[in-house]
Order: structure tokens, then C-alpha cells, then sequence
């Protein structure tokens, strides 16, 4: 045998051997993996498998099940209370949207500037967030009475007439904001707060010395510089308000008559008030689709600002 040949077949089993160990490599990761991929096959892939298929099917409970096709998705195209539903639910997202993001955005400027208290300041402010919403809304409903409630003293106070808040139609959407604000006001400061934090002190010193005033820096150098983290809190704030149920539920349980009802309590009156299923699990499904399609175009809006700013690639 030549030193040629030998050292091919040295080669070649030592070739093989590799080949073996990468094979053992591989499979010996599945024993990891196998528990997570069953944990979120039970947790996330079954149950959006199973809303669709019932999604496709009439069925109540106490009933046999029947295969309907997309019926139950023509249905509510033709459903005014759905669609009626789906504009208040836009309607009070985009108002729980605005109103938090302007005022947790002048809370966190006003908290970053160096003042005495500054640290317990903020932690008041955070309060809020931390309370259940349960809790808040029962409070809050105790506030919105017309007779008894602090509100419209307050407004006594300041010689304005007194409201009537969630129990009146024209309102009520207005005043389930307030709490929403008051409650996720905070989340939007701690996110901007970590932007402001994370800003470079050279560009202020130069507009300072150019001659910039305060409203010119925030406008020209804060706000571009802080941009990618308003987004990020809009679209926290957009999917939350969205799929909110609790605080509307426990205040209003969607009145007085429907003028409070979102997409999520229509949804909730018709899978478990009224045992539909199958119609219910159509109306997630769209729901779901709705929620998707809002957060793409805001994360599209964001990686479209952070190319113009040059903060992304």
C-alpha cells in the first residue's frame, strides 16, 4: 500500500467520521426544541387552527356542527352592528392613540429637564399604569356619576354645566378616552423618556451657541432624533386600544345602548351572550386581520422614518 493511498483512506474515514458527529449534532438538538414547539402548538398554532375551522362552520352551543363555508364571513358584510362596531372601534383607537402619545410625549420632557423632586414626580405620574383596570373602572364610574360623581362637581366649581359622561351616547366614547389616557399616559413617557435619555449633548451645545431657542431645538433636533420611539409607543398604544375589552366592559358593557360597543364586546355578545360560535369566530378572525394590517402599516411608517433619518439601513 502506498503512502498515497493510506493517507486517502485516512482522509476518507476521518471524512466520515465528521459526517457521523454533524449527524449526531443535529438530532441531538431536537430534545431541546421538541418541549417549545409543543408549548406554542398548544399555546398559539391550536387554538388559531381551531377559531378558523369554526370560523367556517354554524355552530351553537348545545348543537350539532355544520360546515357553512365563508357564510359567516358574507354575513358580516352585511352586518350593521359589526360594521357599526368596527367604526367606534377606530373611532376610540385613534383617539386613545393621539391623546396619550401628545401628553406622555410633554410629560417626558417636562420630566427629563433636572428639577427638585424629580424622581418622585415620576414615579406619581407611573402610579396609574400599575393599578387593575378593574379597579380603575370601577373608580371611574363612581367619578362619571351625573349626581354624585367628583366630575361634575369639579365643573360646578368653574361655574360649567354638568355632564353626563358614559351615560349618554354623545359622550360616552369621549369619556372612556379620558381613562384611557390617564391610565397609558405613563407608558408613553417611559418609552419617550428612554429616547431623551439615549440623545447626544453636542448637537444642543451647537444650536445653543447658534443661537436656537428652546421650541427651534425640540423642533429641529428632539423631535427627529426621539421619532423612532413615538412610533414604537403609537404602535404599543394602537394594538392595546384596539383589543381593549376591560375598562369598557366594566364601565359601560358597550351602552347606553350600542353607542359604546367595539368590535371586541360585539364579539363578546355574540360568542357567549348569544352562543354563536361559529359567527364569533369569524368575527376574530377579521378582527385579527384588522390588527395585523394597522400594525404593518405603522411598522412600514417606521422603518420609512428611520431610513429618512438615517437611522436604519
Amino acid at each position: 500500500m502506498t503512502l498515497a493511498s493510506a493517507g486517502e483512506r485516512r482522509a476518507s474515514q476521518q471524512a466520515r467520521r465528521l459526517s457521523g458527529s454533524r449527524k449526531v449534532g443535529r438530532i441531538s438538538y431536537w430534545p431541546f426544541v421538541l418541549p417549545a414547539l409543543v408549548v406554542v402548538s398548544a399555546v398559539v398554532v391550536f387554538p388559531w387552527a381551531f377559531t378558523l375551522w369554526m370560523s367556517v362552520s354554524e355552530w351553537k352551543v348545545g348543537e350539532p356542527y355544520h360546515f357553512v363555508g365563508f357564510a359567516n364571513y358574507l354575513r358580516l358584510l352585511h352586518d350593521q352592528r359589526f360594521l357599526q362596531s368596527i367604526g367606534r372601534t377606530l373611532l376610540y383607537t385613534v383617539l386613545s392613540v393621539v391623546a396619550p402619545m401628545v401628553i406622555g410625549t410633554l410629560a417626558a420632557l417636562l420630566f427629563n429637564e433636572k428639577m427638585p423632586a424629580r424622581g418622585l414626580l415620576r414615579g406619581i405620574f407611573v402610579m396609574p399604569m400599575m393599578a387593575t383596570p378593574v379597579a380603575i373602572a370601577l373608580v371611574w364610574t363612581m367619578m362619571f356619576h351625573p349626581q354624585l360623581g367628583v366630575l361634575n362637581y369639579l365643573l360646578s366649581l368653574i361655574g360649567l354645566d354638568p355632564q353626563d359622561w358614559v351615560f349618554a351616547p354623545d359622550t360616552v366614547i369621549a369619556s372612556l378616552v379620558m381613562v384611557e389616557t390617564w391610565q397609558w399616559s405613563p407608558l408613553v413617557m417611559l418609552i419617550v423618556l428612554g429616547g431623551l435619555a439615549s440623545l447626544p449633548a453636542d448637537p444642543y451645545e451647537s444650536a445653543r451657541i447658534d443661537g436656537a431657542n428652546a421650541f427651534q431645538r425640540f423642533w429641529y433636533l428632539t423631535l427627529p432624533m426621539i421619532l423612532p420611539f413615538l412610533l414604537v409607543a403609537m404602535t404599543i398604544r394602537m394594538i392595546d386600544a384596539l383589543k381593549s375589552f376591560d375598562i369598557i366592559y366594566a364601565i359601560t358593557q358597550g351602552g347606553p345602548g350600542t353607542a359604546s360597543e367595539t368590535t371586541n364586546l360585539y364579539l363578546y355578545s355574540v360568542a357567549f351572550a348569544y352562543a354563536e360560535i361559529g359567527y364569533g369566530s369569524a368575527i376574530a378572525v377579521l378582527f385579527f386581520l384588522l390588527i395585523v394590517v394597522l400594525s404593518l402599516v405603522l411598522l412600514h411608517v417606521r422603518e420609512l422614518s428611520g431610513r429618512i433619518l438615517g437611522t436604519t439601513k
